[in-house]
C-alpha cells in the first residue's frame, strides 16, 4: 500500500543527515551529496530493483515489468547551498514510495517497467550549468564549454566530476537511458506563490517558459558630477534605469510573462563621477514563443530608445537562451484528473523556473509536472516549507497520475 507518511518521515531524515542551521548543502558533486546518494541506495534494500549511475551521473533505480515499455518517475537530490528540504528530493522520494506500491501490489512486476530517477547536478549551483545530467540523457548536453567551467575554488568541472567517478566525455553514452521511454512525471514544489494565493494545495503544470538572456551594455560618457550640468551628460545608468522600469510595462502585456533585470555595474561606480559605462542583465520569461520574441524585441528598441535620449549607445550580447517547452496534452488531461479527484480543485500554470521534465520533453518522451504549493512561494531558501497534509496530497495526486500513465501507455502499446 501507498504510505504518503513514509515519503514524509524520509524527507525529515535527509533533511537532518545534509543540513546545517543554514539549510540543506546538498550541492552536486560534493561529499554531502554523495552521502545524501548512499543514505537514498540504503532505501532500496529488500526491492526488487536493478539500481546503477549511468555515465552523466544520472541515479537510475528499475522495477521491471511485464512490458519492456518504460514510465519514468523523476526528480533530484542536489540543491542550492543554504537551499530548502523539498526542492528535488520530494520528487525522488515520491517516486520512491511509488515504485514500492507497484512492486508490492504486482508482486514484483507491474504491467510496465518502473523507473526512478534521481538527476544529477539539476541545480547548476557549483558550475553555473542547470540540468546537467538530464540534457546529457536528451543529448543536448554541451561537453566542451561544461568541461572548463570553474567553480569558486577554481576548480573545472571535469575535474570535480572525475572525483566522483564520471568521465565528461562520456556524457552522449547516456542517451541510452531513453530506451522504450514512454512517458515521464515529476512532482516538485511550485516555488512560487500561485497555488498558494489560489488557496490550492496542487497544480497540473502545462510547461516550462522559454528564456532570453542577455547581457545590456550602455556606453556614455565619464564626467565630474559637481561640474557637469544635468543638460549635459551622457549618463549611461540614466538610460539602464529607464530600461529597467519599462520592462515591467513589457511583461504586463502578457499574462504569464516575466522580465527582470537582476544584475547592474556601473563604471566608473564612484560618487563623484556621472557613469559612463553601464552593464546589465536580462531575463525575459514567457510559455509563448511568439510572445517571448516579441518581448526580446520590445526591449532592444526601448534600450535603444533611452541610450539616444540619454545621449549615449548601446550594445546587446546574448548569454543563454532555451524555446518554451510545453507539455504532453494527454498527460495533462490525466495529471489534471489525478489533481481533482485528489483535491477535488484543479489549475493550470506555467513554470518559470527550468526543470527536468523539460530537457525529457525535448528528447521527444511525453512529460508531464504536478505542483504542490510553496508556503510563501519561497524556495532556495532555507525556510522553504509546504503543509505536511499537501506534502501527503501530493504523494497520492502523483501516485493517481503513475497508475493513469501505466494504462495510457498500456493502451498505446496495444
Amino acid at each position: 500500500m501507498l504510505n504518503p507518511n513514509r515519503t514524509l518521515t524520509e524527507l525529515k531524515q535527509l533533511r537532518d543527515l545534509t543540513s546545517d542551521q543554514n539549510g540543506a548543502q546538498r550541492v552536486a558533486w560534493t561529499p554531502i551529496w554523495q552521502k545524501a546518494r548512499e543514505w537514498f541506495a540504503t532505501k532500496l534494500d529488500g526491492l526488487p530493483v536493478e539500481h546503477h549511475l549511468d555515465p552523466a551521473g544520472n541515479n537510475w533505480v528499475t522495477l521491471p515489468g511485464a512490458s519492456d515499455q518504460v514510465l519514468i518517475i523523476g526528480g533530484h537530490l542536489d540543491s542550492v547551498p543554504n537551499g530548502g528540504w523539498l526542492d528535488g528530493a520530494l520528487g525522488i522520494l515520491t517516486g520512491l514510495e511509488i515504485l514500492r506500491r507497484f512492486a508490492t501490489q504486482y508482486n514484483g512486476r507491474p504491467p510496465v517497467t518502473i523507473r526512478i530517477v534521481d538527476w544529477a547536478d539539476e541545480e547548476g549551483a557549483r558550475f553555473g550549468r542547470s540540468l546537467l545530467g538530464s540534457s546529457a540523457f536528451a543529448g543536448t548536453d554541451s561537453i566542451a564549454a561544461d568541461r572548463v567551467r570553474k567553480d569558486k575554488d577554481g576548480i573545472t568541472m571535469e575535474a570535480a566530476l572525475r572525483t566522483c567517478g564520471i568521465e565528461i566525455d562520456r556524457f552522449p553514452q547516456a542517451r541510452a537511458e531513453q530506451q522504450n521511454a514512454a512517458a515521464y512525471i515529476e512532482l516538485h514544489i511550485e516555488q512560487g506563490p500561485v497555488l498558494e494565493d489560489l488557496g490550492l494545495p496542487l497544480g497540473v503544470v502545462m510547461g516550462t517558459k522559454g528564456v532570453e538572456r542577455h547581457a545590456i551594455t550602455f556606453h556614455g560618457q565619464e564626467a565630474h558630477s559637481g561640474s557637469t550640468p544635468m543638460n549635459a551628460r551622457h549618463d549611461a545608468l540614466a538610460a539602464a534605469a529607464k530600461l529597467a522600469l519599462y520592462i515591467r510595462t513589457i511583461a504586463g502585456k502578457h499574462k504569464d510573462a516575466v522580465c527582470t533585470m537582476g544584475s547592474v555595474k556601473t563604471f566608473p561606480g564612484i560618487v563623484t563621477a556621472v557613469v559612463g559605462r553601464c552593464e546589465v542583465t536580462l531575463d525575459q520569461r514567457d510559455l509563448n514563443a511568439a510572445v517571448l520574441a516579441t518581448m526580446y524585441a520590445e526591449a532592444r528598441e526601448a534600450s535603444e530608445r533611452f541610450a539616444r535620449e540619454e545621449k549615449c549607445t548601446v550594445e546587446w550580447a546574448r548569454i543563454w537562451n532555451i524555446e518554451p517547452v510545453p507539455f504532453h496534452p494527454d498527460l495533462l488531461a490525466l495529471c489534471e484528473q489525478a489533481v481533482t479527484e485528489t483535491s477535488r480543485h484543479s489549475h493550470r500554470l506555467p513554470s518559470g523556473p527550468l526543470h527536468d521534465a523539460a530537457e525529457v520533453a525535448r528528447a521527444g518522451i511525453p512529460a508531464v509536472m504536478m505542483f504542490v504549493q510553496s508556503l510563501g512561494g519561497i524556495s532556495h531558501n532555507k525556510i522553504e516549507d509546504t503543509k505536511e497534509v499537501h506534502l501527503e496530497m501530493s504523494v497520492i495526486a502523483l501516485d493517481s497520475l503513475a497508475t493513469k500513465a501505466v494504462e495510457w501507455i498500456q493502451r498505446k502499446t496495444k
